[in-house]
């Protein structure tokens, strides 16, 4: 009960948007564009805030996403702590003033490992997240500083980047404990930072480009507190910061600055109001999509950097960025309402995280690309940019920012299922299997998704109440959708043109009270004209990828060829139980797609099949999806000089005459993929 009190302390006021409302009169359906502005999100004079995350552990994931979280308590993220020499506590920096180790990466593996721990009430986790978080309140500096003092480039520039991540994770341990230490720690942090003169305030390679995470920190805290001397920290954030509202242009094109600061300036008008911000963030989303992001998956080619003309889909994205991204999606979700940001969220979260790591979660990739048709250890500059070892392969030390930054990305999309409305209601977000348990309108409730989205069309909405209550519950309709079909128990609901809105339904709510909620998925297709015109197809909110049987070698991830510099064993750790994996081809994957004068998929057909028992579908045996298709081979698309699937060819290249079946399955169960193929159809014959 604690805790619900604690997120019902977020209030809001009215913002530039005008969106269509949702009537107060019981048992009226309406679609509407956004939520409708209340006093339950922001407070004033902030603007936006039409959706409010409840506080952790109130959504709790059931189905194929509580799957993802034991495996994560089990794998890497769970078990780091034990395993990566940057989490050791000897020598320490945050846990002690004199420490040597442990900038980014504490901070990057306790904000995704705390909101584990209290979303799966699991008492050990909670315990070792309580360890670094009594170190960081008691560790305080006298002019407010918080954690280990040093320095960015210039000796009085203070580095401010390491603590952005902490304070995220501060944010969800005082949900969790209401822990009233976080409130004063961050107001005289804050507090200090307005201190720090401009010209030493953000400069320095990573601080500048990322400080919208320390904004995000500054508008929780002041919706808690309502403390408005620590406002103007925003704007001087944004000041000081790199300018993300530049024209048609970015200030950095690091994939991960990109996915965590081209929302900066949103964050920013939620504070002065000017539209000019908000549109600039939707612009730089969009800049980067034009240049680099003509790709299935949600993401773009940026592997390390966004380079001109290295754009394929062959180009990857790091695991950091995918992350960093979805956290960005949730966020703008929150500012604006705008159900784009889910959708959006929900691409990259099951199209392209999934198949990030291996199932068990014990190691990752640096880089995943929408077409990979080998994962390998190898050298592959130039063709990606970072031009290391083990970038492609699966390793539990892929690289240090990821190794410990992934954590974050399944318990926050989690506790963003459901979310709080400014008018006291609530909205389902992404669609999982959950329970909700929350407060609205003065009472306890319960409510229950049962599903098997994305992989079938019907979410069941339940409710629980001790006595019956009103409010607003805004189902969100994604893009991809036609004719959304819904039921309050059992009696259909007349809905139209509500495809990328809400349906918003306002009535006194019974205990036990039911939703059949229908999303119909349809085969659809979307050419890429700038990476050859290529195709990607989808089925619902799912796209699709060449099926590769896929051959697993299991190497020690102590070798060299392996490890990166920058990732380092804890003593007596056991290395046999964290391998390192390539993944190569057993079946031939250069097929162009046949496809029809709409760009479908000819002849195209649907399998299902049963439900994985694990209830884990994001790998080739456990999919419950399979799809049948035509395709040709093309013999010259191979591997490049350096090792790497080499880019797409054009629709002049030679190609068999010979047409043979093809199996698709969602991409994001396949860690080999071709998922944007070169076409042909018997209108235009592509073969010479």
């Amino acid at each position: 009960m604690k805790r619900i009190l604690f997120s019902m302390a977020l209030l809001t006021m009215l913002t530039n948007f005008q969106p269509s409302t949702c009537s107060a009169q019981t048992d009226e359906v309406s679609v509407v564009e956004r939520p409708t502005l209340g006093t339950a999100a922001y407070r004033a004079p902030l603007h936006g805030g039409y959706l409010r995350k409840l506080p952790v552990g109130q959504v709790q994931p059931k189905g194929w996403l509580r799957e993802y979280l034991n495996r994560q308590r089990a794998g890497l993220n769970g078990q780091l702590g034990s395993v990566s020499d940057w989490l050791d506590k000897q020598g320490n920096q945050w846990l002690s003033d004199t420490g040597s180790h442990g900038w980014e990466e504490v901070p990057y593996w306790l904000r995704g490992y705390s909101s584990l721990a209290y979303i799966l009430d699991d008492e050990a986790m909670k315990q070792e997240a309580q360890v670094w978080f009594e170190a960081v309140l008691t560790h305080l500096k006298p002019n407010g500083e918080l954690g280990p003092s040093g320095t960015d480039g210039d000796p009085n520039t203070p580095d401010l980047w390491a603590k952005m991540p902490m304070l995220w994770a501060l944010q969800t341990y005082y949900e969790h404990s209401g822990d009233e230490r976080v409130l004063t720690a961050m107001t005289n942090y804050f507090k200090w930072e307005l201190t720090i003169p401009d010209e030493h305030f953000l400069k320095g390679l990573w601080q500048g480009k990322r400080g919208g995470d320390n904004e995000w920190s500054v508008l929780w805290l002041y919706n808690l507190t309502g403390d408005d001397s620590i406002l103007p920290l925003i704007e001087k954030l944004h000041r000081c910061g790199v300018d993300w509202t530049m024209a048609d242009d970015l200030p950095n094109w690091h994939g991960v600055n990109v996915a965590q600061g081209f929302r900066e300036p949103a964050t920013t008008f939620a504070l002065t109001g000017e539209r000019r911000l908000l549109d600039a963030a939707y612009e730089n989303f969009s800049t980067m999509r034009r240049r680099y992001g003509q790709v299935p998956g949600g993401m773009f080619g940026a592997d390390e950097n966004a380079r001109a003309g290295y754009f394929d889909p062959r180009q990857g994205t790091e695991t950091c960025a995918l992350v960093e991204q979805m956290a960005s999606d949730e966020i703008l979700m929150s500012l604006t309402g705008d159900p784009f940001w889910a959708d959006h969220c929900e691409d990259v979260a099951l199209n392209s995280f999934t198949a990030a790591l291996m199932p068990d979660m014990r190691s990752l990739r640096y880089l995943t690309a929408p077409n990979m048709a080998v994962s390998d250890e190898k050298l592959h500059g130039p063709s990606i940019d970072n031009n290391l070892r083990g970038m492609l392969s699966m390793s539990p030390f892929s690289s240090r920012c990821c190794q410990h930054n992934h954590g974050m990305g399944w318990p926050y999309y989690a506790e963003h299922l459901v979310m709080g409305t400014a008018d006291g209601g609530l909205a389902t977000m992404l669609y999982a299997a959950s329970e909700t348990h929350t407060r609205v309108a003065g009472q306890d409730i319960v409510l229950t998704e049962e599903t098997h989205y994305p992989f079938e069309e019907q979410i069941l909405p339940i409710l629980s109440a001790v006595s019956p209550v009103q409010f607003p519950l805004y189902l969100r309709i994604p893009a991809w959708t036609e004719d959304a079909q819904i039921m309050v128990n059992g009696t259909p609901v007349s809905v139209t043109a509500a495809s990328g809105r809400y349906v918003c339904i306002q009535r006194e709510w019974h205990d036990g009270d039911h939703i059949a909620l229908t999303l119909p998925m349809r085969v659809t297709s979307r050419v890429w004209v700038q990476n050859k015109s290529s195709v990607s197809v989808n089925y619902g909110p799912l796209t699709l990828s060449l099926k590769i049987d896929t051959e697993v070698e299991q190497h020690d991830s102590r070798d060299p060829e392996f490890n990166q510099d920058d990732s380092h064993w804890q003593q007596g750790v056991d290395a046999s139980l964290w391998p390192c994996y390539v993944l190569k081809p057993k079946s031939d994957w250069n097929y162009a797609l046949k496809v029809d004068a709409h760009n479908l998929p000819v002849g195209l057909t649907v399998t299902r099949k049963a439900w994985p028992a694990d209830d884990f579908p994001f790998t080739l045996e456990g999919v419950p999806l399979e799809f049948s298709a035509t395709g040709r081979q093309i013999p010259s698309w191979g591997l490049d000089a350096t090792g790497m699937t080499d880019q797409l060819p054009t629709k002049f290249v030679p190609m068999s005459e010979t047409e043979v079946p093809l199996t698709l399955v969602p991409m994001g169960a396949a860690r080999l993929r071709i998922s944007a193929f070169p076409a042909f159809s018997d209108e235009v014959r592509l073969s010479p």
